[in-house]
């Protein structure tokens, strides 16, 4: 199934085509140069790849998605969701592995068989797959970085505008047999203004996705700044928004977003000294990843009135589906207490497009490493190529 297999190392070394033979692998070898993509590359192709997709429900759940494309590329073998304990009797004889937020560590990649040479992720982040192991392996590893630019632009502003006029909790009054706000014809004490010339503050705010709610921001009229890494050069950028520290985005804004990726810097990073640092009339939002918040220190904030409210769709560290926030957790109480509050279930990128993008996309991503072409993600550093 190799080039390296089909070529018996002794014989050909005394003949013609021996040299032909050395020169066509070595050939191979300079096409294929990234270390961690030449056992890959040095496959042979001639037939469709073989992809095994662990958790088709999870992009395919209400079954409107056309899988015509990555067809074209791959005999595709699909299951709507996979145990841990199955994965690995369910990727034999497998070139790649497809996969949508579950978990896979290195014990389960290392035990994958030597035929598997790629991992899709079908989606942005991929910190739940131990980079360590793929190396190991040889296992290259590609994502989609795009695929929920518009979706998430989209839900990001809808959670501002919600927020903005109260849309929750009039809808909970309603919702609980309280009709005060359709007999006054106004809403009180509630929170009711425009957006226009309000501060929305990014937290890794120069990424895709962060960059296109920037947009949406502006063309509404709000002004955007975000922050970065520290090394990031602060000031106004020709797109129109301002890079700030992370402080000075906590102090201005009357929104604050997140959308950093969760690893070991990011976990907690708006804890309590960070709402303490927010505006009382400011609100939180986390489309990105549910540890990025400490929970504890959110629902403090929100009872000391430290922050306006907060609107939520993620909550745990991830896996396919991604934990919901615990049973036994205060911000439930969205009827009473936290009627400031607005929890979703991670629907911020689920929108039909999007969902139809990311399988096209990953299709696209089988084709070009069938072709023996790099993948997105360096496997030396473990960051995105761009």
């Amino acid at each position: 199934r190799s080039a390296r297999a089909s070529i018996p190392p002794v014989r050909f070394r005394r003949s013609t085509s021996a040299l032909r033979a050395r020169m066509a692998l070595s050939s191979l070898r300079r096409f294929a140069a990234p270390q961690h993509l030449r056992s890959a590359a040095l496959r042979s192709f001639s037939t469709k790849l073989k992809v095994v997709n662990l958790n088709a429900a999870r992009l395919d759940f209400d079954g409107r998605i056309n899988w015509d494309k990555m067809k074209a590329t791959a005999e595709v073998t699909m299951y709507d969701k996979s145990e841990t304990a199955e994965i690995v009797g369910r990727v034999q004889g497998a070139d790649v592995v497809m996969n949508k937020e579950f978990p896979l560590p290195g014990e389960i990649i290392r035990a994958f068989p030597s035929s598997v040479k790629l991992i899709a992720e079908a989606g942005t982040g991929y910190n739940n797959i131990d980079l360590d192991a793929c190396r190991e392996k040889g296992i290259a590893l590609c994502n989609v970085p795009e695929y929920t630019t518009e979706a998430m632009g989209d839900y990001a502003i809808t959670l501002v505008l919600a927020l903005s006029c109260s849309l929750a909790p009039q809808m909970k009054a309603l919702a609980r047999g309280d009709r005060t706000y359709m007999h006054q014809c106004h809403l009180g004490n509630l929170d009711h203004f425009e957006i226009q010339d309000k501060v929305f503050g990014i937290v890794g705010g120069l990424g895709y996705i962060a960059s296109r709610i920037s947009a949406k921001a502006l063309a509404l009229g709000m002004k955007v700044v975000v922050s970065d890494v520290p090394s990031t050069p602060l000031g106004m950028r020709e797109s129109g928004v301002e890079v700030v520290s992370f402080d000075d985005l906590l102090a201005r804004s009357d929104f604050v977003s997140t959308m950093v990726p969760l690893n070991k810097h990011t976990t907690g990073l708006m804890n309590a000294a960070a709402f303490d640092k927010m505006k009382p009339s400011a609100y939180i939002i986390n489309t990105a990843r549910g540890p990025i918040i400490d929970q504890d220190a959110l629902v403090d904030a929100l009872r000391k009135k430290k922050i306006a409210g907060a609107a939520l769709d993620v909550f745990g560290a991830g896996s396919a589906p991604p934990p919901p926030l615990p049973d036994d957790s205060p911000l439930y109480d969205v009827f009473n207490e936290f009627d400031n509050v607005i929890l979703t279930p991670h629907i911020g990128w689920q929108r039909i497009e999007a969902r139809q993008r990311v399988v096209d996309m990953c299709a696209d991503n089988m084709a070009k490493f069938a072709r023996g072409e790099p993948m997105n993600i360096n496997m030396e550093t473990g960051l995105p190529i761009r």
